[in-house]
């Protein structure tokens, strides 16, 4: 599952949960892009839980919009992630240091507030 909401006018929220299909992720992204309309210097707050490997057909929908996910990173400065897996808060700092202009830092589940505290620095 891979739910988006926006809860104030620059930060967008996602939740990814366990098995994510083609049309799961199609619904998520679709939601990620008009959710993140409008926003600049924008804060994201990315949840992973019971991470499944998404199926090839969730990953041929993501290629197939990766410009758009982009163009979508420049609206965001930071972006805290919480995750279960190590794994993933490991691969969440290396990709920070891949994108220029957004901060991105990992946190523990059970971390969220930490995670809240960061976002919140300017």
């Amino acid at each position: 599952m891979l739910n988006v909401t926006k809860p104030s006018a620059n930060r967008v929220d996602i939740e990814f949960r366990g098995a994510l299909d083609a049309d799961g992720m199609r619904a998520g992204l679709d939601q990620l892009i008009a959710l993140s309309e409008g926003v600049k210097n924008g804060r994201m707050y990315y949840t992973i839980t019971d991470f499944t490997i998404p199926t090839l057909g969730a990953l041929g929908v993501e290629m197939t919009r990766l410009p758009q996910m982009f163009g979508l990173l420049a609206k965001f400065d930071k972006c805290a992630v919480v995750s279960d897996s190590g794994f993933l808060r490991k691969a969440a700092t290396v990709e920070g240091a891949l994108f220029p202009g957004m901060t991105i830092k990992s946190f523990d589940f059970g971390e969220e507030a930490q995670a809240e505290a960061w976002l919140a620095e300017t």
